[in-house]
């Protein structure tokens, strides 16, 4: 569609619309949503029995803090990239405590080898983490979604790569207070890496979910 026929199109079918609040007054519906349904599932699989101990080590509550701050600052960069007039550096929000996340994580790695030696930086399949991240943040991430189609997802592949990076690592921020794997090689490569799937199988479904009617897939 020629831009010229898609601005008449707009302009005719328009009707009265509600200006959209910024990501920053939006975010607290989401957050309400994700943080209740990911309690929920905690209470309703049990926490861990030493998170009373764990909450009080520092490596664990940077390793948490890191992955809840990727969860927030990714879900305000995607509904941020639902406002056309969105400055670029809303999609590069979430790498900073992205990298602090890794970066704790990659600390623990080598602090394990320091304790342990090699057999800190054993690895052995751990495939439900992908269930459990995926099963925690399916409620959130349809949540943003939904709030995502009420604004104009001009790029859709960042967008929903963003929304379900968001899910994921809250998924992940979860599944810490039940799933007793703590070993950083371990978390790093299937709870980590499993969020990252998750993020690169959304951006590729980006055009089919988030399509903005009037623009072409």
């Amino acid at each position: 569609m020629k831009t010229d026929a898609l601005i008449d199109s707009l302009a005719r079918d328009a009707g009265p619309v509600r200006p959209l609040r910024s990501p920053l007054r939006r975010i607290w519906g989401w957050l309400a949503i994700a943080l209740a349904f990911a309690s929920a599932m905690v209470w309703a699989i049990g926490p861990r029995p030493d998170l009373a101990e764990r909450v009080l080590e520092a490596r664990f509550l940077l390793e948490q803090g890191a992955a809840l701050a990727t969860a927030i600052t990714a879900a305000m960069a995607a509904l941020a990239l639902t406002m056309p007039d969105a400055a670029r550096f809303w999609r590069w929000l979430p790498v900073v405590p992205a990298v602090a996340w890794l970066g704790t994580l990659g600390l623990g790695c080598l602090r394990d080898w320091a304790q342990m030696g090699p057999a800190g930086l054993r690895l052995t399949p751990d495939p439900e983490c992908f269930v459990y991240i995926a099963l925690i943040g399916s409620l959130p991430m349809l949540a943003l979604v939904l709030m995502l189609r009420r604004g104009a997802p001009l790029r859709p592949s960042w967008t929903l790569a963003l929304a379900a990076l968001a899910a994921a690592a809250l998924g992940n921020f979860a599944l810490r207070l039940f799933h007793m794997q703590d070993a950083a090689l371990m978390v790093l490569v299937w709870q980590v890496g499993a969020v990252a799937l998750i993020a690169a199988i959304a951006a590729l479904c980006g055009r089919a979910v988030l399509r903005w009617p009037g623009v072409p897939a």
